[in-house]
């Protein structure tokens, strides 16, 4: 597995690999291909770092092939992990282990993942990267999501990404201590966007719909007005009131809006994977 996060230690480059431990953590493996306890568990060792994603290096020694070093460190088992920070070994495990015990004493170390996922969230928020920010914040426990930094920078991304309702109700729960200049930039984007997407277009359609509410057409267009200014989930919700009772309303012009705004939403929509949902209950 090749990474920029893992290589290969010989007797050329191991001084500047770990000097290289000043400012991101190292961590050795000592493994053989004759030690087949220490060999099989190369791929998982790579596999963590891949998941740990930069949180540390890893530098693989074949102690057959760099016998000298091997001897310089004192190896006396196999696999044997150390670990360096500023240059020091700080923590180490000798002989087999299960990948749990390295785990386990990399956490004492390193930032969660969590941690690191939320830093990689940060930063792709940073980069405009929305969309991909916002999948990951969900994935972090609900303890962090209830966190108010944290609320900030998911509706930051809910807002950038069209999904206006749900970032007003995470604005409306943003305790007092967070309520900075971010929020209220945050806050008036989202007046902004209330404004826009309440146009006399819209306040017609509306109206001629109040006073008519079984016409498909009036709803169909009012539908593709919402959609066009953000109100994507009031979209749904109109045409949804149609087509679950009528799939071919409007001779199938209703779910082919219908289609579309989902398509338009994606894949990680909240709110377009409810209504996918929904509509596949009533299509099978």
């Amino acid at each position: 597995m090749h990474s920029e996060f893992i290589v290969e230690m010989n007797q050329h480059n191991f001084q500047q690999i770990l000097e290289g431990s000043m400012t991101t953590p190292v961590v050795v493996y000592f493994w053989a291909p004759m030690s087949q306890e220490s060999a099989d568990l190369v791929p998982q060792m790579q596999q963590l770092a891949q998941n740990y994603a930069g949180a540390f290096t890893l530098a693989l020694l074949n102690c057959e092939q760099e016998q000298q070093i091997a001897g310089q460190f004192g190896i006396q088992a196999l696999p044997t992990i150390a670990l360096f920070n500023q240059g020091q070994a700080v923590d180490g495990l000798g002989g087999p282990q299960p990948i749990q015990a390295i785990e386990a004493m990399l956490q004492k170390h390193l930032p969660s993942q969590d941690e690191l996922n939320l830093q990689q969230a940060l930063t792709l928020i940073s980069e405009q990267k929305h969309t991909e920010a916002l999948a990951l914040l969900t994935t972090l426990p609900e303890e962090l999501q209830n966190k108010g930094e944290i609320k900030l920078a998911k509706a930051d991304c809910l807002l950038a990404t069209g999904q206006f309702s749900d970032a007003e109700a995470l604005l409306a729960h943003i305790p007092l201590e967070y309520q900075d200049n971010y929020y209220k930039g945050l806050l008036a984007k989202l007046e902004l966007h209330a404004q826009a997407a309440n146009s006399p277009e819209i306040q017609a359609l509306e109206s001629q719909l109040a006073s008519d509410e079984s016409n498909a057409k009036i709803a169909n267009e009012l539908a593709l007005q919402y959609h066009e200014v953000n109100r994507s989930d009031e979209a749904l919700a109109l045409l949804w009131s149609f087509i679950a009772k009528d799939l071919g309303a409007l001779d199938g012009e209703m779910k082919k809006t219908f289609m579309d705004v989902l398509s338009a939403l994606g894949q990680e929509n909240s709110t377009a994977k409810q209504y996918r949902r929904q509509l596949y209950s009533i299509l099978y």
